[in-house]
């Protein structure tokens, strides 16, 4: 793969950990991106955001880790196995990355409910397929339909080596559902069933609520000084 040109962002706010300074390094845009490249840069820690792939570079704090899932030995917990039995009767639907006003209105009733914000811009689609599709990943948006309606909608994915988690959203109506865990495991599922051998889930930060519950899904690996290992019971081994 060679060196790749790294554009460094200015330091900011942390959007995880609000007492600390955040810092990402982008792949230039200069960098023709193709599925391949991509599978290369996630499978060393590297996340995207739209058309940009980036990967913290915060000088003072270690906090985000890498992560992925090995679907061959994935081992549900109680709380996992209740959750796919609730969902015994949700149907999934694979579809392409494309614009689906029926996605987009579930989208903002989602960010309406969960992260309301009555100062903020309404998002517009441009904003809504800029941060969740790109023009050179292979992306799908898979739909969860409970009792014939739209529950939710996971943004995946597919690399050479497994399903990257991008973003799942759902009707607040469905909530009971926990149609967030269910993404995850049609993911681990669907992988297997693929051939693909991982799920990427993003990053783990164990001091973050939002992005701690990824620890709960077993054996779970940090990419943690260069080197994939388990991350288990908010603790790793660091050599």
């Amino acid at each position: 793969m060679g060196s790749l040109p790294i554009w460094l962002d200015d330091e900011r706010a942390c959007g995880y950990l609000p007492d600390r300074q955040a810092r990402s390094g982008f792949v230039h845009p200069s960098v023709a991106m193709t599925p391949k490249l991509y599978s290369q840069l996630i499978a060393l820690g590297f996340r995207r955001s739209g058309n940009y792939v980036y990967k913290p570079y915060c000088p003072s704090c270690q906090a985000c880790i890498p992560t992925r899932l090995p679907v061959a030995s994935f081992t549900p917990d109680r709380r996992q196995k209740r959750c796919r039995k609730r969902n015994a009767d949700t149907r999934s639907v694979v579809r392409p990355a494309e614009f689906d006003p029926r996605h987009f209105d579930l989208y903002r009733r989602y960010l309406a409910a969960r992260h309301d914000d009555p100062h903020k811009k309404p998002v517009s689609a441009d904003d809504y397929l800029s941060f969740l599709g790109s023009r050179w990943c292979d992306t799908r948006f898979v739909e969860f339909l409970i009792g014939g309606r739209l529950a939710a909608v996971a943004v995946v994915d597919v690399v050479d080596d497994g399903l990257s988690a991008v973003y799942t959203f759902f009707d607040p109506e469905f909530a009971d559902f926990s149609p967030g865990v269910y993404a995850v495991l049609w993911q681990i599922e669907t992988a297997g069933q693929w051939g693909l051998p991982y799920v990427y889930l993003g990053f783990w930060i164990e001091d973050c609520r939002k992005m701690r519950y990824k620890i709960e899904y077993q054996p779970l690996l940090g990419l943690v000084g260069d080197r994939w290992q388990p991350l288990s019971n908010h603790t790793f081994n660091e050599e």
